[in-house]
């Protein structure tokens, strides 16, 4: 067998472990894994993994570890495993929708394997955070995105930052825009308007737009239909 083959046979070794565990959380230090009171009530109580039982714990920085169960916390079972992070890397701004639906789009593109998520206030924008309401926002949105990494069974957590003003990110960004060019595995940076659309200004600040298709999508829709057409012009 070539070094090469090997490799690829151990990291299809290594997925499988991830994806066949009882619970995947992210701890703080993968060498002494300790679980948090959060972990134990999500890992014990809500999918009452028993006691033996194969769970995987991960940095959310690459490494990971296999672990079993073992009363109400973990014992390692296995060596300290990285995983390099997927190149290159996919970011993917959006303007900031209403209600619940930015934990929503962290939550899927993050399960999707984006690795950087820019919240994007247009000039068009009906919703603004700023001050205590966009602390507040801004943990929910991290607790969204751990919970998708576990959920996912990932080992790198991505970067949820924001908000800022778009003009300050299109210039390195394609836009998604009806009538764009398709989506090219040399688009790395992305950038969704709101629902009110980009103004004419943001579009010549942009370095190109790109299209998902003739329809007219939501936020969350077209920040869905660009991260997943991204990542699989990533994987080829």
């Amino acid at each position: 067998m070539t070094a090469e083959a090997f490799d690829v046979q151990r990291r299809a070794s290594e997925i499988a472990i991830l994806r066949r565990s009882s619970a995947h959380v992210i701890v703080d230090d993968v060498e002494s894994p300790l679980l948090d009171d959060d972990a134990v009530h999500h890992v014990f109580r809500v999918l009452r993994v028993p006691d033996g039982a194969t769970i995987t714990v991960t940095d959310g920085a690459g490494s990971w570890r296999r672990c079993r169960a073992a009363g109400t916390n973990v014992r390692p079972d296995g060596d300290v495993v990285f995983h390099p992070r997927r190149t290159p890397l996919i970011t993917l701004g959006f303007a900031v929708p209403k209600m619940d639906r930015p934990e929503w789009i962290v939550q899927k593109l993050t399960e999707i394997g984006i690795d950087r998520m820019v919240l994007l206030h247009a000039e068009r924008s009906v919703v603004r955070w700023a001050g205590e309401r966009a602390t507040k926002q801004f943990g929910k949105l991290e607790r969204t995105a751990r919970e998708a990494v576990q959920q996912s069974r990932q080992v790198w957590l991505p970067a949820v930052a924001g908000p800022v003003n778009a003009s300050t990110f299109l210039s390195g960004a394609v836009v998604a825009e009806p009538g764009g060019r398709p989506i090219g595995a040399a688009d790395h940076t992305f950038a969704i308007g709101p629902e009110g659309g980009w103004t004419d200004g943001e579009l010549e600040m942009a370095a190109d737009q790109v299209s998902t298709g003739t329809s007219v999508l939501r936020v969350e829709t077209a920040a869905l239909a660009v991260g997943v057409l991204a990542v699989a012009l990533r994987q080829g």
